[in-house]
Protein backbone atom coordinates (compact mmCIF):
# COMPACT_ATOMS: atom_id res chain seq x y z
CA UNK A 1 0.00 0.00 0.00
CA UNK A 2 1.23 3.56 -0.99
CA UNK A 3 1.55 6.12 1.70
CA UNK A 4 2.68 9.74 2.42
CA UNK A 5 2.98 12.58 4.93
CA UNK A 6 1.77 15.44 3.89
CA UNK A 7 1.89 18.91 4.95
CA UNK A 8 -0.70 21.45 4.49
CA UNK A 9 -2.38 24.42 7.05
CA UNK A 10 0.88 24.34 9.09
CA UNK A 11 0.16 20.23 9.98
CA UNK A 12 1.37 17.21 8.68
CA UNK A 13 -1.40 14.16 8.12
CA UNK A 14 -0.63 10.45 6.46
CA UNK A 15 -2.32 10.21 3.72
CA UNK A 16 -2.95 6.76 1.37
CA UNK A 17 -5.63 6.25 -1.56
CA UNK A 18 -9.16 6.48 0.16
CA UNK A 19 -8.19 7.66 3.30
CA UNK A 20 -10.87 10.67 4.41
CA UNK A 21 -8.96 13.55 6.68
CA UNK A 22 -10.17 16.70 8.24
CA UNK A 23 -8.11 20.01 6.81
CA UNK A 24 -7.88 23.56 7.14
CA UNK A 25 -9.85 25.16 4.88
CA UNK A 26 -9.22 25.08 1.09
CA UNK A 27 -10.15 26.95 -1.74
CA UNK A 28 -12.90 24.98 -3.97
CA UNK A 29 -16.44 23.93 -4.16
CA UNK A 30 -17.69 20.05 -2.98
CA UNK A 31 -16.51 17.71 -6.14
CA UNK A 32 -13.11 19.94 -7.13
CA UNK A 33 -10.06 18.16 -7.59
CA UNK A 34 -6.94 19.41 -5.03
CA UNK A 35 -3.23 18.22 -5.55
CA UNK A 36 -0.91 18.17 -2.70
CA UNK A 37 2.88 19.10 -3.74
CA UNK A 38 4.19 19.06 -0.03
CA UNK A 39 5.31 15.66 0.36
CA UNK A 40 7.48 14.99 3.36
CA UNK A 41 7.79 11.39 3.30
CA UNK A 42 6.66 8.63 0.89
CA UNK A 43 6.73 4.59 1.30
CA UNK A 44 5.24 1.65 -0.84
CA UNK A 45 5.74 -1.70 1.40
CA UNK A 46 9.60 -1.48 2.71
CA UNK A 47 10.86 1.45 0.21
CA UNK A 48 10.68 4.44 2.07
CA UNK A 49 11.80 7.79 0.93
CA UNK A 50 12.25 10.57 3.05
CA UNK A 51 12.85 14.15 1.52
CA UNK A 52 14.77 17.02 2.59
CA UNK A 53 12.59 18.64 2.89
CA UNK A 54 10.52 17.55 -0.02
CA UNK A 55 10.03 14.08 -1.77
CA UNK A 56 10.53 15.29 -5.79
CA UNK A 57 8.31 13.79 -8.41
CA UNK A 58 5.46 12.34 -5.57
CA UNK A 59 2.20 14.43 -5.54
CA UNK A 60 -1.14 13.45 -3.42
CA UNK A 61 -4.32 13.97 -5.42
CA UNK A 62 -7.53 14.56 -3.24
CA UNK A 63 -11.27 15.11 -3.81
CA UNK A 64 -13.17 17.78 -1.82
CA UNK A 65 -16.29 16.10 -0.12
CA UNK A 66 -17.53 18.37 2.13
CA UNK A 67 -16.67 22.15 3.08
CA UNK A 68 -18.03 23.70 6.59
CA UNK A 69 -16.90 24.39 10.47
CA UNK A 70 -15.56 22.56 13.33
CA UNK A 71 -17.40 22.02 16.62
CA UNK A 72 -17.17 25.12 18.78
CA UNK A 73 -14.35 25.96 20.89
CA UNK A 74 -14.91 27.83 24.44
CA UNK A 75 -12.22 30.47 25.49
CA UNK A 76 -12.03 32.19 28.86
CA UNK A 77 -10.42 35.30 29.66
CA UNK A 78 -10.15 37.43 32.97
CA UNK A 79 -8.24 39.50 35.04
CA UNK A 80 -7.89 38.59 38.74
CA UNK A 81 -9.40 41.58 41.00
CA UNK A 82 -10.83 43.89 38.58
CA UNK A 83 -14.09 41.91 37.68
CA UNK A 84 -13.06 41.25 34.18
CA UNK A 85 -14.79 37.80 32.84
CA UNK A 86 -15.12 37.33 29.04
CA UNK A 87 -15.96 33.83 27.61
CA UNK A 88 -15.77 33.40 23.96
CA UNK A 89 -16.25 30.80 21.25
CA UNK A 90 -14.74 30.05 18.25
CA UNK A 91 -15.13 27.36 15.46
CA UNK A 92 -12.60 26.83 13.05
CA UNK A 93 -13.41 26.55 8.73
CA UNK A 94 -12.62 22.99 7.69
CA UNK A 95 -12.34 21.01 4.48
CA UNK A 96 -13.12 17.22 4.56
CA UNK A 97 -11.15 15.27 1.39
CA UNK A 98 -11.07 12.16 0.72
CA UNK A 99 -7.15 11.14 -1.05
CA UNK A 100 -7.75 9.26 -4.45
CA UNK A 101 -4.06 8.49 -5.43
CA UNK A 102 -0.52 8.86 -4.08
CA UNK A 103 2.12 9.20 -7.61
Amino acid sequence: MTFAVIRTGGKQYVAEAGTKLKIDKLEGAVGDAVTFADVLLSGEDDKIKVGFPLVSGVVVEAKIVKQGKEKKVWGMKHNAKKRYKLKFGHRQQMTHVEITKVA
